[in-house]
């Protein structure tokens, strides 16, 4: 028998994906526009994959949606607490093919985003993720993530910043994607994401990662279909939480941070 709980749990997750599949047709009929303006004007416009979470808030027997967060604050009632942005401007750089693998990949490499709300470290999972970590030091490299906005909080059902799309709209990418590696890394358990685990965001079809990814500050419930491929520290999961604290703007839990959250360097090196 379904409980009014489970049903009340059942219902939110429902919501939820109907705004992500609502999100997802909206963003197509998009690019379809675009596309068409593009070549009456005879202009070649290099697509890029659109990459966007679209998880959907599994069962909890502890508590439903609703009751295990807080509602975001309104943006007029919080304090943004991060500082103002480097002086710079994004470069949305495209290429037509994921770039040659170059890493070592028996070493160990680092990644640091050195945000407007404090620097964010993660130790990269090399050799379980090599594509993904290859593409990251090649993007970082080329300077394609300076100076980028991180564009999407969710505080309802999962717990995720997400970043990496220079347009800050959601839809941005490098032009080329990356094959999905380590779903079956050992700290996923139960479909769960861990605190402090950074992982490729995509369009929910296999092998559709590019340059947006997700950082998690709160344990959330998601399938394995995302690549984890790094862990951030535990001064880097302070600074995410300063930021979730802060909210996002719609007040239903999905949305663009309240904190102004600006990757001002990224850097990636080998140690």
């Amino acid at each position: 028998m379904v409980t009014q709980e489970q049903r009340k749990r059942q219902l939110a997750r429902e919501k939820f994906l109907r705004q992500q599949q609502r999100r997802t047709s909206a963003r197509r009929k998009a690019r379809v526009r675009n596309s068409v303006i593009a070549s009456v004007l005879g202009v070649i416009i290099v697509g890029s994959v659109a990459l966007y979470t679209t998880g959907v808030l599994k069962e909890d027997d502890k508590a439903n949606a609703s009751a295990d967060t807080t509602p975001s604050a309104s943006p007029s009632a919080v304090k943004d607490p991060c500082e103002k942005a480097a002086a710079g401007s994004v470069e949305k750089l495209t290429w037509k093919k994921e770039p040659a693998i170059t890493i070592d990949k028996s070493a160990d490499y680092t990644m640091k985003l050195a945000t407007t709300c404090g620097d964010i470290d993660i130790a990269l999972k090399t050799s379980a993720a090599p594509h993904t970590v290859n593409s990251f030091d090649f993007l970082a490299g080329k300077g394609y993530f300076d100076h980028t906005k991180c564009h999407r909080l969710t505080t309802n059902g999962i717990y995720v910043l997400q970043c990496g799309d220079p347009t800050g709209t959601g839809s941005g990418g490098p032009g080329y994607t990356i094959p999905d590696e380590n779903l079956k890394d050992k700290s996923l358990k139960d479909n769960v994401y861990p605190a402090g685990t950074v992982a490729m965001a995509n369009t929910s079809q296999p092998d559709t990662g590019g340059s947006q990814f997700f950082l998690v500050y709160q344990d959330s419930q998601l399938p394995p279909s995302y690549t984890p491929f790094g862990t951030i520290s535990a001064k880097g999961l302070t600074v995410l939480k300063k930021i979730a604290a802060a909210g996002e703007n719609t007040g239903a839990g999905d949305g663009a941070p309240n904190a102004t959250v600006v990757i001002n360097k990224a850097t990636v090196t080998k140690s």
